[in-house]
């Protein structure tokens, strides 16, 4: 009988991933893909992905519409920031479709990426490049076997890794620092000019007026492909 995806089955799947629209966004066809390999049942891949594999065996191919609730989430508008120019590395050479991410003294990180350029500010967006839309997905399964121990056990960790970081965001909502705080450092400290600076407390020299501001760190150039893993 052949192998059916379950809980720890290594799985590999062929894809291509559409827009609504029918547009192809990434697939393992296009140059530079690859098909997915994954240990199933870790939440390796976005949930309704992952549960429309379940049960089937090699050869089987489907087409399958995630929701963007099952998929990347919806958009949050208010992840839609404008951060002035000079706090950026290289502020000339900042391009749209460049990526960055805040790092916070916290130790959390707000990756974003530029979507318009101004004169001496710009516009970023933190969501996720395909949150809000529905994924059309088209897939072939071209194996599937049981994970050996060693693979089970870095898809657990990777799984455990996850849900830490989401307890800890839940343990910071709880404390009042949630996303949107994040979002108010990054444009209320990043877009604070000299004068508020001086309110504050000079960061630099370790003035106790005022957190410590982000810090911008390129990503690069070039929108990493939209895999369909999870985050």
């Amino acid at each position: 009988m052949a192998a059916t995806i379950q809980a720890n089955s290594f799985a590999t799947v062929a894809y291509t991933l559409r827009t609504p629209q029918g547009d192809v966004i990434d697939g393992s066809s296009l140059e530079g893909g690859e098909p997915i390999q994954y240990v199933h049942g870790y939440g390796a891949l976005v949930p309704g992905l992952e549960a429309a594999l379940a049960g089937l065996q090699a050869g089987d191919a489907k087409d399958v519409i995630i929701p963007a609730d099952e998929g990347f989430g919806e958009r949050d508008e208010d992840l839609v920031l404008m951060i002035e120019r000079g706090e950026f590395p290289d502020p000339m050479a900042i391009a749209v479709g460049d990526e960055f991410v805040a790092e916070f003294p916290e130790g959390e990180e707000l990756a974003m990426r530029v979507v318009e350029l101004q004169k001496d500010v710009v516009r970023v967006d933190a969501n996720h490049p395909l949150a809000g839309i529905d994924l059309h997905y088209s897939i072939k399964v071209e194996g599937v076997r049981d994970a050996t121990p060693e693979e089970i056990e870095q898809a657990r960790a990777e799984q455990e890794a996850a849900h830490a970081a989401e307890n800890e965001e839940e343990e910071d909502e709880h404390e009042g620092h949630d996303h949107d705080d994040d979002d108010d450092e990054v444009e209320g400290e990043l877009e604070g000019d000299e004068q508020d600076d001086d309110a504050e407390g000079t960061k630099d020299e370790g003035g106790d007026g005022g957190p410590s501001s982000p810090k911008l760190v390129t990503l690069g150039r070039k929108t990493p492909r939209n895999t369909p893993e999870g985050s």
